[in-house]
């Protein structure tokens, strides 16, 4: 007898594992398939000698309590349970410049974000204050950014563009700059990038800005348990390359590369919207929404340099740096040239164990378009399709890590005597296994021009077909979260949704 599921998730990155939590919550039967060795998408982590490496999330906010991503995890049932530690307070980001020694801070609790920065710009501070008051206005106009509350999106708020905002809040070009600093969380590209993109990204820290102890992966392993909890069946290395249809407009089952088929009521794609779409077929959808999805443009890609070091040498910081070559780069710095790269870059530490005043590992993340892997594209190499990309590959990123170490000792001195190991991944590598296009580090570039042209409805022409993930509207772990509740909604009908999380809250604030 064949089996049927009430839901079938297609990718199991935050957006399918948190969207599978929600319904299986509700009593359906549901199915998560993963094509790779490890659950997560972005959420996934890897190990070098011995020492556990992000590829994805470095960091996260919002998690101090009564904030809105401790509350979509205590939905969730993962937030007790995450070892988390807490960046400095006092900036948990700091902006530094090629040839300016200090250190702007990005610190955490709104009043401390301006009193931190009015001490390098103290005829700035009711600037400050407004800019800060600007973003929590935006913020609290999202659906579902706090849970509860508007529904649908304000038109003039998308069209906000941060450049012109940004100068309208401050003349300071150095000041702007600073406030843009952290630009790398949503893709660089500040000139056209509409500023609900940077309010959204950047509020969340500014309330709370923690590390998972363990890696981002504690995350999508937490939830993978709490599926299970809840007779959610998941399998991993286990490729969708078939949908089967049962007339124009209605999936019946998917295929996998192995030959099995799963059968289900419902379909949830939490893969790249250009991958679901080529299995749907074009033949199937209108013309012009193929045609809009495929003119969008990827937010560019990036190469990171992972070091591990030899014990005591490199003081640990417990703050992110974020480096440009001047503050003009910051408006454009996904447009990088290729002879000057890096011009910018996102360094982090790690705290070694056993003495935590020094760091064990660095990780340092700098653009890089896939223009620069095209003559690989056609390989694959992860830990399910093993091939070697050959020794041209090896030279290209032997040659590429060189340059960022020889970065990196402009700010710190000899570092490469202090190096244990070097680990690098390149566009090829987030493509690979994160299942992005191009390898592209959170979906498609959003313009204030046409602000609605890159975002799609969780419900699709196929009856049965729903979206969620990063390339559907908002990225980053609030985002997809958010949408993961938007599509279950869909699904379920807003009432069920907001209904159950009111009781939740009830229950939360009751412990």
């Amino acid at each position: 007898m064949k089996k049927e599921y009430d839901i079938l998730v297609i990718g199991s990155g935050l957006g399918g594992l948190v969207s599978a939590f929600i319904l299986a919550k509700e009593g359906l039967k549901v199915c998560v398939l993963e094509k790779n060795n490890q659950y997560g998408g972005n959420l996934q982590t890897f190990s070098r000698d011995k020492l556990i490496f992000d590829t994805g999330v470095h960091y996260l906010g919002g998690l101090s309590k009564g904030q809105n991503l401790y509350q979509y995890f205590s939905y969730l049932g993962i937030m007790q349970e995450l070892s988390l530690h807490q960046l400095d307070e006092d900036g948990y980001d700091k902006i530094t410049f090629e040839g300016d020694p200090i250190e702007y801070p990005h610190a955490q609790g709104y009043k401390n974000f301006v009193e931190q920065l009015s001490e390098y710009f103290p005829e700035e501070k009711e600037n400050l204050e407004r800019y800060c008051e600007e973003i929590q206005d935006i913020c609290n106009q999202f659906p579902r950014y706090n849970a509860l509350g508007n529904e649908g999106y304000n038109e003039e708020v998308l069209h906000l563009n941060t450049k012109r905002f940004i100068e309208s809040i401050t003349s300071d070009k150095k000041l702007q700059s600073v406030l843009l600093g952290s630009n790398f969380l949503y893709g660089g590209d500040s000139e056209n990038t509409p500023f609900y993109v940077h309010a959204l990204t950047v509020n969340s820290c500014i309330q709370s800005a923690y590390k998972c102890v363990k890696g981002g992966s504690q995350i999508s392993k937490l939830l993978v348990k709490k599926l299970r909890e809840n007779g959610v069946e998941i399998r991993k290395r286990s490729e969708v390359c078939e949908l089967v249809f049962d007339g124009e407009e209605t999936i019946r089952s998917v295929k996998t590369i192995s030959g099995k088929e799963y059968f289900a009521k419902k379909i949830i794609s939490n893969i790249e919207i250009r991958s679901i779409i080529k299995l749907i077929g074009h033949e199937r959808l209108k013309k012009s929404f193929v045609n809009r999805v495929l003119s969008w443009e990827p937010v560019s890609s990036c190469f990171s340099l992972y070091l591990t070091l030899k014990p005591n040498t490199i003081p640990n910081f417990n703050y992110n740096i974020y480096h440009y070559k001047s503050p003009e780069h910051i408006w454009k710095a996904c447009r990088y040239e290729k002879l000057t790269w890096p011009d910018t870059y996102m360094l982090s530490s790690t705290p070694s164990k056993k003495n935590p005043e020094f760091a064990e590992s660095l990780t340092v993340i700098t653009y890089m378009n896939f223009d620069e892997v095209r003559e690989w594209e056609n390989t694959i190499n992860t830990i399910v399709h093993r091939e070697d990309r050959g020794i041209s590959y090896d030279d290209f990123k032997k040659d590429r890590a060189e340059k960022i170490i020889t970065a990196l000792e402009k700010k710190i001195p000899d570092l490469r005597k202090d190096i244990k190991g070097v680990y690098t991944s390149s566009p090829l590598s987030y493509r690979d296994y994160i299942g992005s296009y191009e390898g592209n580090m959170y979906g498609y570039c959003k313009s204030s021009e046409t602000p609605m042209k890159t975002m799609v409805s969780s419900k699709t022409k196929i009856k049965n077909l729903f979206l969620t993930g990063q390339s559907v509207n908002m990225h980053g772990i609030i985002g997809v979260t958010i949408g993961a509740f938007n599509a279950c909604s869909v699904i379920l009908g807003k009432e069920v949704i907001d209904e159950h999380w009111r009781e939740e809250m009830i229950k939360m604030n009751d412990e």
